[in-house]
């Protein structure tokens, strides 16, 4: 007698549940661009997406509460020159958010509490080092403030947001990057490029560690570190078949699995759940959505379910755990967008009879904060990301998280060059000396913390423009009281004359040619005593007339 032993997993029965069209997110115009992003990242806070714009790349910033049809003229952060290719939100600050373009610069924003009143141009900072457009943004899972770009240039720079320095430079690629990603506590890094090849870094050095071929497809591959410590990755065959791999650190030459799904040839982006070791992954132009579990036992992944959907997808984004309502066992949360504008919002849950809290489907979960700063990780110091337990310290308001602790502002303090205190007072160029060794633009380090003054200026230049200023305001007073003064003598001259006119007017019209006459007779003498006067005086001024 033979018999199939069912596996046995909390996850076995996942579905997923797309939200009314009045509670998601319409008349959104995602942005067109060829880059292969998800064009949307999503926060407990905030919603933010990159639509089309012109004269130059922006995004919109939306509260969770401002659902249905969106404003055409909503505001927007739209402080870059070209299109806003990738965008990712601080997981330590859920009001600060990076975006890399076009214009080769990368610029980090604080958004206000309650979303954006009017557009936003000016950023909490600049940071300039790549010569191509950057495609990549991605924040550190444990260190404050540390910042991962790469660009078209197929330059890896690590920065200091904090300084708005660079830390690590890293530039091993023969290719365009594809993608990047720390591992659990960010002791390491995985890159995916254009050559074909997966490589595993240390961050702090920028050595390559290991290296091996990932997809023979010659299409954007994806890889991600997994918790415990394994790489998932996505990507093509040579017969453009899309397929997904997992691997050992140690052993990137020989997958652990190596599976093919369709032929589709949307690039696949693998979306990570560490609390329960499943990976969603969502193709770009695909209707579906599917999801594995990883687990120790072969076949290590294993397919749960698929989500359909009548649209294609453009893009999409997964909410951190913080966001989910636990009171509904859910899992996890999607914002897909669509083609036609709307930004769907799909709930991934577990059924079960019980509304009391599941501890077994909510393990501790990533904290909003940091376990250590980036000087400490750059020193070498590795630290485990903090969690919480979504239990005991979060409060439940239109079904998700809300922050317990005050809002934080992201603060830059700038360090000073060297090269412009040897030449502070001789080269105006020595103002304009980039950061960090020329790795920063002057744009970075124009103000100084706290002080507000430019620099090559000296206080009493400042105090000099002031004065003047202060004169001239002073003037164009004066000149208003008289302008004014002038206007009323004026009206007052012309309510006499319309006073007068009746009495002139029954005078007679003998008496109007007599003024007539008398007056072009006076015209005259007074035409010819004004050209006596200029050739007695030829070289009288206009300044003398004015005076």
């Amino acid at each position: 007698m033979s018999f199939r032993v069912v596996r046995s997993s909390k996850f076995r029965h996942v579905y997923g549940q797309a939200l009314k069209r009045e509670q998601c997110y319409d008349n959104i115009r995602v942005s067109k661009s060829s880059w292969d992003s998800t064009f949307c990242a999503v926060n407990p806070k905030f919603l933010a997406i990159i639509v089309e714009s012109a004269g130059g790349g922006a995004f919109i910033v939306l509260p969770h509460n401002k659902v249905g049809r969106i404003a055409a003229d909503h505001p927007l952060v739209g402080g870059h020159k070209g299109p806003v290719l990738d965008i990712a939100w601080c997981p330590h600050n859920d009001n600060v958010i990076a975006s890399g373009s076009e214009d080769c610069v990368v610029k980090v924003w604080q958004i206000p509490d309650g979303g954006l009143s009017r557009t936003l141009t000016e950023p909490v900072v600049d940071l300039v080092f790549h010569q191509r457009r950057v495609g990549l943004v991605l924040w550190h899972p444990s260190a404050l403030n540390v910042l991962l770009t790469a660009g078209s240039d197929n330059q890896v720079v690590i920065w200091n947001v904090g300084t708005g320095e660079i830390l690590v430079h890293i530039d091993s690629h023969p290719d365009v990057v594809y993608s990047a990603c720390f591992n659990w506590d960010g002791s390491k890094l995985v890159t995916t490029c254009k050559d074909k090849k997966i490589r595993i870094y240390d961050p702090r050095s920028g050595e390559i560690e290991s290296e091996a071929l990932c997809h023979e497809g010659s299409k954007a591959t994806r890889a991600i570190f997994l918790r415990h410590g394994l790489i998932f990755t996505t990507g093509f065959n040579r017969s453009s078949e899309r397929q997904y791999s997992l691997r050992a650190p140690d052993a990137l030459n020989e997958p652990i699995v190596m599976v093919e799904l369709d032929t589709s040839n949307g690039v696949m982006f693998p979306l990570y759940d560490a609390d329960t070791n499943l990976i969603y992954l969502c193709g770009k132009g695909d209707s579906v959505i599917r999801y594995f579990e990883i687990t120790p036992e072969p076949p290590f992944v294993h397919y749960i379910n698929t989500f359909q959907t009548p649209d294609p997808q453009r893009g999409i984004g997964l909410m951190p755990k913080r966001g989910c309502d636990v009171t509904t066992c859910e899992i996890a949360k999607f914002y897909r967008l669509n083609n036609n504008g709307l930004c769907q919002v799909i709930s991934m849950t577990v059924p079960r009879k019980s509304d009391l809290f599941q501890e077994d489907l909510y393990p501790d979960t990533l904290a909003e904060d940091a376990a250590q700063t980036a000087e400490e990780w750059i020193a070498g110091n590795d630290a485990e990301p903090l969690t919480f337990s979504l239990k005991d310290r979060v409060s439940i308001v239109q079904g998700g998280y809300v922050s317990q602790s005050a809002s934080k502002s992201l603060s830059v303090t700038k360090k000073a060059n060297i090269l412009n205190k040897a030449s502070a007072g001789t080269s105006k160029s020595a103002s304009s000396a980039t950061l960090g060794g020329n790795h920063a633009t002057s744009n970075n380090n124009n103000t100084t913390s706290g002080s507000g003054i430019v620099s090559g200026v000296s206080e009493k230049d400042l105090r000099d423009i002031t004065d003047e200023i202060r004169k001239l305001k002073a003037i164009i007073v004066k000149h208003e009281n008289r302008i004014r003064a002038l206007e009323a003598a004026v009206r007052a001259h012309d309510g006499d004359e319309n006073d007068s006119r009746p009495a002139v007017a029954s005078a007679g019209n003998g008496n109007a040619s007599s003024k007539s006459a008398a007056d072009s007779g006076t015209q005259k003498e007074s035409n010819d005593n004004s050209s006596a006067n200029n050739q007695s005086h030829p070289t009288t001024s206009n300044d003398d007339e004015f005076n």
